[in-house]
């Protein structure tokens, strides 16, 4: 029986520099807040960036789906919750959702497809055996 799937929560506060001048939120901004979430979520899976480095082994973004429900705002406070998805031989998914804390309005979700490449050469790998054991 698979374990239950990783998840993890970061929070940000809406910045001048993440919106327009209607001060709504840009949507490269959004894409920021899930990698700092993704990235966060990689090294509780193991992939901490030293890792990374050490291993040359880098989780890519092989495709990203995204749904904006509502706008955030300047000064908004959001909670973005990670969630490691399906796990396959060959890649895995991430879902993400994006919550205002001022009134738990679901603003975005997201999912995102990644596969893991050895650097420099640009090998893809196969996912890890204890990855699809575990989650799989």
């Amino acid at each position: 029986m698979p374990d239950s799937a990783p998840t993890l929560e970061t929070r940000e506060e809406v910045m001048f520099f993440d919106t327009d001048c209607g001060q709504v939120v840009h949507n490269i901004a959004y894409l920021r807040m899930i990698e700092t979430c993704r990235t966060r979520l990689a090294a509780k899976l193991g992939m901490d960036l030293p890792s990374m480095l050490e291993t040359h082994i880098f989780p890519v973004v092989t495709r990203t789906e995204i749904d904006y429900k509502r706008p955030a705002k300047l000064g908004d406070w959001l909670t973005i919750r990670g969630t490691l998805g399906e796990v396959s031989r060959a890649r895995f998914w991430c879902g993400f959702e994006m919550i205002r804390e001022s009134d738990g309005a679901l603003l975005v979700t997201a999912r995102q497809s990644l596969a893991l490449v050895k650097m420099p050469e640009g090998k893809p790998l196969r996912m890890p055996a204890d990855w699809l054991e575990r989650w799989g």
